[in-house]
């Protein structure tokens, strides 16, 4: 631990800690600490793999010489969350002789976390993960909570299951080498805390824009452990989201809806990645609020202002049209008897689910009136 260092302690039935600070991927004792067995399964993609797979592994064998450890890389991007890249994983975990005691670690942003978790979860019906996160975006969203899915042609993280790990590793050194574009990225996710439920995070997020942007240690730290401990709060009181943790897809629906629509496409062209679709779907909740007399318009018009002002994306991209948007949004996870059941808000830190909106009022927002 260093001084820029934190840790967040996620209760409920599967506790787990999240240490967050630069160096964590070369602590090796705390790393093999959360290994069981003898089988290692890393998991990472063609981006990561070659910064930090090696890291990892030294540090595993120097605490545990002992440690069988395979790689499994995927084609970096949002088209890898597959089904049969799924497969792929668990035929590496049976090429490796992967024991019921055995652990994968996900070395990388929310794809690798969301497959690597999900290839955890139905390996022997189960076996430890730890998450490594290196993207903002994954630090404070993915890596945590214990949600495992992979995508369809018919919509994003539709086919997976809750399997909390058994701990995250948050090295903020990674964050050095995120594009720019990626750490924005993440951003967005990071004021949808301020959004959801803390008015003063929002506040703080306005302030120190600077530092955050020019990836300073400790206050990425603090942005980290901040919208981590709101996660967290939330995952232990309902951690198979049956209530209160669907506060947290605020923006996601209309966002999902975005992403699924363009094809997932690679984060270089000009398709939005997740976190820029996020940052849309918030403007779009905020809209929807004020259209059904929820929250003022100033309420949009600051949340639109402090996007903006980090390069985030406000606006649906041109080309995608408003009703392929609605139909993809009929099949969010969401929905209950075939309503749209949407997260909104009254004002800056007051979500709330919204069971059964009309879908007219939602069709008027997406065309833009």
């Amino acid at each position: 631990m260093n001084e820029v260092s934190r840790i967040v302690e996620v209760g409920g039935e599967s506790p787990y800690r999240i240490v967050i600070g630069p160096g964590a991927l070369a602590d090796g004792a705390s790393l093999a600490g959360h290994v069981r067995g003898r089988h290692v399964l890393l998991v990472s993609d063609s981006t990561v793999a070659p910064l930090y797979v090696a890291t990892v592994r030294e540090a595993l064998h120097e605490a545990r010489p002992d440690l069988l450890v395979g790689t499994f890389v995927l084609p970096a991007g949002e088209a890898s969350k597959t089904l049969a890249n799924f497969g792929a994983a668990i035929e590496a975990l049976a090429t490796l002789g992967a024991t019921r005691d055995a652990c994968i670690f996900a070395l990388g942003g929310g794809v690798v976390g969301d497959l690597a978790g999900f290839a955890a979860a139905c390996w022997m019906r189960g076996v430890d993960c730890v998450q490594l996160p290196t993207t903002l975006l994954s630090m404070v969203d993915s890596s945590v909570g214990g949600k495992t899915a992979v995508d369809i042609a018919q919509g994003k993280n539709l086919v997976g299951a809750f399997h909390p790990p058994r701990a995250v590793f948050a090295d903020t050194s990674t964050l050095r080498t995120l594009p720019p574009r990626e750490l924005r990225a993440g951003l967005a996710e990071v004021i949808k805390y301020g959004a959801i439920r803390d008015p003063l995070f929002l506040e703080w997020l306005e302030a120190e824009r600077q530092g955050l942007l020019a990836g300073d240690d400790a206050t990425l730290a603090m942005a980290i452990a901040r919208s981590c401990e709101h996660k967290a709060e939330i995952v232990e009181r309902d951690p198979l989201e049956r209530g209160e943790r669907a506060l947290l897809n605020l923006g996601h629906t209309f966002g999902h809806a975005i992403e699924t629509e363009q094809g997932y496409g690679s984060p270089h062209n000009d398709n939005l990645n997740h976190g820029e679709a996020v940052a849309v779907g918030m403007v779009l909740a905020a809209r929807l609020s004020a259209t059904l007399g929820l929250a003022e318009n100033a309420d949009t018009d600051r949340l639109i202002a402090l996007l903006r002002s980090y390069g985030l994306p406000t606006s649906i991209p041109a080309g995608l049209a408003p009703e392929a948007l609605l139909a993809r949004m009929r099949l969010d996870k969401k929905n209950l008897a075939g309503r749209l059941r949407l997260v909104l808000w009254r004002g800056i830190g007051r979500a709330e689910v919204a069971p059964d909106v009309d879908e007219n009022r939602v069709l008027a927002v997406l065309s833009g009136y």
